[in-house]
């Protein structure tokens, strides 16, 4: 399910985002808002873990886990 919302953007921002559908990076308009606010939620989650994570100290068993975050691969940030 999707809503319609209005949103009023600066000049600068609708021109790059119609460069973007021009250059086949993007299907439409719509698609660089929800792909850009996919980021905004990704990283306001992350901030939330690392609050939690300063928050509450030492986890000793996600030593690793920074290691193996900075080899994935995120082909949808591309």
């Amino acid at each position: 399910m999707s809503k319609q919302i209005t949103v009023r953007l600066p000049d600068e921002l609708v021109d790059f985002m119609d460069q973007l559908v021009g250059d086949n990076k993007a299907a439409s308009r719509a698609s660089v808002v929800a792909r850009a606010m996919e980021r905004e939620r990704r990283r306001e989650l992350a901030a939330r873990d690392l609050a939690i994570l300063t928050d509450h100290g030492d986890y000793p068993d996600l030593d690793g886990l920074a290691d193996a975050a900075a080899g994935t691969v995120l082909s949808d940030l591309d």
